[in-house]
């Protein structure tokens, strides 16, 4: 499958080479408004595919991205110090009004995914702007919140993290939901198997681990400046159960009718994901707490998105 990546800094260029590596894509072409730097990205990419695949890597306008069956939008402008959410999203916004229409204009059959943040909300305007149906529309949303629980889950364990099933849900963002109660290991309760173990999950386990879930987007962009390869991977999962249409369970960001009572509102939830998009929403088992966390969640997704008139 051909993916195109508009954007070519950190993250568009950590997805195209995670692409190029895992061979979730036959052919990748990334576009920038810098076209020396996609010109360059791209190169050092190809130059890594003989080690891993056949793929093939190339930078290029958008008409470049004619015959893509999924469009990467990782485009989009940094903070300013000082300066509002809601001023970088309307800033956002208005990068997306041109980047959208000249994607759809050259890739109209593509789906599109979305890796700018905020993550949710310009998943919601890129739905908006592109007239497409939302299972067509597929934000990134809390992939790598899931990696990062499932991780630390299964460091605590002593397990592989492949091993270890549980969602992050809600927003991309400090609101997050950790699925505590539904989380599993192989099919068994997590409870009962940490029990086995003799790895509790205490209430001090749970603090720390929500603690490093939550907060490490924070840390690694204070040691480095940004995070790149997490969500690079991400992204690539996310292409491959599109291109092979594996029909896999991933937590995306969606344009949802409704979710814990807030309707309209893009955030994440368990998906099925294949090569039509996302097809199924599986709603997660939550207790109280969680169900109350993430209508909160929502309602914060939803009154921003509303400030943008969306």
């Amino acid at each position: 499958m051909k993916v195109g990546i508009v954007g070519a800094g950190m993250v568009g260029s950590a997805a195209g080479y995670a692409m190029a590596l895992t061979g979730a894509a036959s052919r990748i072409v990334l576009v920038d408004r810098d076209a020396a730097l996609a010109q360059a990205q791209a190169q050092d990419i190809a130059h890594a595919v003989p080690f891993a695949s056949a793929a093939v890597v190339e930078a290029g306008g958008y008409d470049a991205l004619a015959g893509a069956g999924v469009v990467v939008l990782a485009a989009g402008v940094g903070q300013k110090p000082g300066e509002s959410r809601l001023a970088l999203l309307e800033r956002n916004a208005a990068v997306f009004e041109d980047v959208v229409g000249a994607v759809r204009a050259a890739a109209p059959r593509a789906i599109l995914l979305i890796a700018t943040n905020p993550v949710d909300v310009m998943t919601h305007v890129a739905t908006r702007l592109s007239g497409l149906s939302p299972g067509r529309v597929i934000g990134s949303g809390t992939i790598l919140d899931t990696a990062r629980f499932r991780m630390l889950l299964a460091g605590h364990l002593g397990l592989a993290p492949q091993s270890v099933h549980g969602y992050v849900l809600g927003e991309h963002g400090d609101s997050e939901v950790l699925g505590w109660s539904g989380a599993r290991v192989g099919s068994e309760p997590l409870a009962s198997v940490a029990a086995q173990l003799g790895a509790a999950i205490t209430a001090d386990v749970r603090a720390r681990i929500d603690a490093g879930v939550r907060g490490a987007a924070y840390r690694i962009i204070a040691g480095k400046g940004a995070t790149n390869y997490g969500i690079g991977a991400g992204l690539a999962r996310i292409v491959r159960a599109i291109g092979r249409d594996e029909q896999a369970v991933l937590s995306l960001s969606v344009v949802t009718p409704e979710a814990a009572g807030v309707r309209d509102v893009a955030l994440s939830l368990p998906r099925v994901v294949g090569a039509g998009g996302v097809g199924t929403t599986l709603m997660p088992t939550l207790d109280a707490a969680e169900t109350r966390a993430l209508a909160a969640s929502a309602a914060l997704l939803r009154e921003t998105a509303g400030a943008l008139g969306l």
